[in-house]
């Protein structure tokens, strides 16, 4: 229980429903920020903040602490507080499933130092508490066959031991993986990765890959448009069952 945030909202006179109709949220979203973990959107931060009368880093602390880079931090306050997360991966393991090892891998041979590259693999890995959190988000994850096939770093151990890590998160109860099998035909996940993130409050916001920096789209007409090559997607991914079937087989290639 974050016992700072509920004394000033006991102090400033407000209830979740309260402090909810002046920032236009969902009054469930305010009383899940009064969770270990929970942090407002930084839309809304300094305005919470502003209206409880105390700083933000008094009612968040965590937010000091933090390694993402500044401009993913929106998205990453957006996972925590998502229903459900639709992610498409064309390329690589999605952050929220990879080994600590993976994410270092992926991190390496650019422009990276390697003290930059272990802190962000790390703020990689502490996202994916919110898989074993109580009512936390369903992640629901495409990926081609090429992300299971595909060698990175240069120990195929890596490989196993990522493999290994993806099917113990299929048993989880908050993750369903797919994958997208080498054999179907072109299809629109080519055009690259994207997630959806699914709102207490019944919207939608997507998050989009680049090779530059990322985007966050919140606009319905790139919602809709998103939304198509979900399903479309979905429509050439194995179901679960043949999936974990295809994924036990690649993981026993890289032994």
């Amino acid at each position: 229980m974050n016992h700072v945030f509920v004394a000033a909202l006991a102090d400033a006179g407000h209830t979740a429903e309260s402090l909810a109709g002046q920032i236009g949220v969902h009054p469930k979203t305010v009383a899940r920020w009064a969770n270990p973990g929970h942090i407002p959107q930084s839309r809304h931060r300094v305005t919470v903040a502003n209206l409880l009368e105390r700083d933000v880093d008094a009612l968040w602390p965590d937010i000091v602490k933090r390694r993402e880079p500044v401009w993913f931090r929106p998205w990453v306050d957006i996972e925590r507080e998502a229903v459900t997360l639709r992610a498409f991966e064309l390329a690589w393991v999605p952050g929220l499933l990879q080994t600590e090892a993976y994410a270092r891998a992926t991190l390496t041979g650019g422009v990276l130092t390697a003290d930059s590259a272990a802190d962000l693999a790390g703020a990689r890995i502490s996202r994916q508490a919110i898989l074993n959190r109580e009512r936390g988000p369903l992640l629901v994850a495409v990926l081609d066959e090429g992300v299971l096939r595909r060698r990175v770093g240069d120990d195929r151990t890596l490989m196993a031991a990522q493999l290994a890590h993806l099917l113990a998160c299929a048993d989880l109860p908050s993750v369903q993986l797919h994958v997208v099998p080498s054999d179907a035909p072109s299809y629109p996940g080519l055009d690259g990765p994207f997630t959806i993130a699914d709102m207490p409050d019944g919207t939608r916001v997507a998050h989009v890959d680049s090779p530059a920096q990322a985007q966050i789209l919140d606009q319905a007409s790139d919602l809709v448009t998103l939304e198509r090559r979900w399903e479309r997607i979905r429509g050439e991914a194995l179901p679960r069952g043949r999936t974990l079937d295809l994924m036990r087989e690649a993981a026993r290639s890289w032994t």
